[in-house]
């Protein structure tokens, strides 16, 4: 090998082995730490994910440091979590009151977000700080829905529906005016994607469902592992296609999870189960930790200590979500509500993270945005993640669920 490869190749093993070895330890730290202090208060695993990463990245210890491949691997973590997010969703709660006002309200977070930004930094800057505000971390309040039994109930249900509406939408938005194309043009593009996504969506309600079935059953415990590969096939094939039309990875990542979730909606209960926890090991047990981690390596902590106006700009912005993304959120709230009900409603729906980092990181790539601006809004929506489940799942407290609930409004 060349002195100069030789060189190279130390050097990148050099900058990789510590980072590689230190997410993985942060990683299995997270839940221990989480459940030590689950006793006294209950606070969501990427909470401790980021945080560890922040401590032991450049800003503090320097034990971590950003990387090609940890970035790259991240990505697919990200990737990961958006595929889950959209196999979790269950489209009864589209119907009626529930989706229309899920669906009204994240369009009034959006017009609300763009023009207050507007009105002092008129431009693109507007756009993408406007579309950070309006989104909600799905992937974040599912486990955390699920975890407190709230999933099946009227209220998760909602939830479910205005996390489904603040993770897509942005989506859709980032693809229209975030991709250095004009919106005609990028509607286009889209309609091109819809239109991929839609036979692929067909395929998997048309396609025999017996042979599929039975391949999965068969291989759940064998080294075939067929269900994983049919996952990682759609989230490859879907995101590649996102990839090629110059879209965000994330909504090919999200239409196939809807397209999985199809694939095995008439599948055996415990078959499907069991799937499921397989995807969820995968996801939660390996790619998502190693992006909620990167995150936190990757912040750029420097900037706010070093500018003191950017600091106090983070609790403003934490304000600012829950105003114009967590209020209109409970225009979707179940009905008969009550007050707390509206308020754990609204906490959950300003609750952001994977999007604002998204949408900043595009903001920053093209120049939009700097890091400092971008560190205020992700340095809001780890707050969020932080306080606003907390304070929601405090404010629902300890319920009776019943299991697969229907939501009233969806009844009529």
């Amino acid at each position: 090998m060349p002195a100069e490869c030789a060189s190279r190749y130390g050097e990148r093993v050099d900058i990789l082995e510590p980072t590689l070895l230190v997410i993985p330890l942060l990683a299995v730290l997270a839940p221990l730490v989480a459940r030590s202090l689950r006793r006294w208060v209950r606070i969501p695993i990427v909470v401790f994910e980021l945080l560890l990463g922040i401590i032991a990245g450049p800003a503090v210890l320097g034990w971590a440091v950003p990387s090609d491949f940890v970035a790259a691997l991240s990505e697919f973590g990200l990737a990961m979590l958006f595929f889950v997010a959209g196999s979790e969703i269950e489209f009864t709660v589209f119907r009626g009151r529930t989706g229309r006002f899920a669906i009204g309200g994240w369009l009034l977070s959006l017009a609300l977000g763009v023009v207050a930004v507007w009105i002092f930094f008129p431009g693109e800057i507007a756009i993408v700080v406007g579309i950070s505000l309006a989104s909600t971390a799905l992937g974040a309040i599912l486990p955390i829905l699920r975890d407190a039994g709230e999933l099946r109930t009227p209220f998760g249900r909602a939830m479910g529906a205005v996390g489904a509406v603040g993770e897509f939408g942005p989506l859709i938005a980032i693809s229209l005016f975030l991709g250095g194309r004009s919106p005609g043009f990028e509607t286009v593009v889209l309609a091109i994607f819809a239109i991929v996504a839609g036979v692929a969506i067909w395929l998997a309600i048309r396609m025999p469902q017996g042979a599929m079935h039975r391949a999965v059953s068969a291989t759940l415990h064998t080294s075939g592992q067929f269900a994983i590969r049919v996952v990682l096939l759609i989230l490859s094939a879907l995101v590649a296609l996102s990839v090629a039309l110059d879209l965000d990875i994330l909504l090919g990542a999200f239409a196939a999870g809807i397209v999985w979730r199809l694939i095995m909606r008439d599948a055996d209960e415990a078959d499907r189960e069991a799937v499921e926890s397989k995807v969820e090991g995968v996801a939660f047990g390996f790619l998502v930790p190693v992006f909620f981690v990167y995150t936190g390596i990757t912040f750029d902590l420097q900037a706010l200590q070093e500018n003191p106006m950017l600091l106090a700009a983070v609790p403003l912005v934490l304000l600012v979500l829950f105003l114009f993304r967590g209020i209109p959120s409970t225009l979707a709230a179940p009905s008969g509500s009550t007050r707390r009900d509206k308020l754990a409603v609204a906490l959950l729906g300003a609750t952001g993270l994977p999007i604002i980092v998204a949408v900043t990181a595009i903001g920053v790539d093209e120049g939009i945005l700097s890091t400092g601006a971008s560190a205020v809004l992700v340095g809001a929506g780890m707050l969020s993640v932080l306080v606003f489940p907390l304070v929601a799942m405090s404010l629902r407290g300890e319920r009776v669920v019943v299991a697969d609930a229907p939501l009233e409004d969806d009844l009529a």
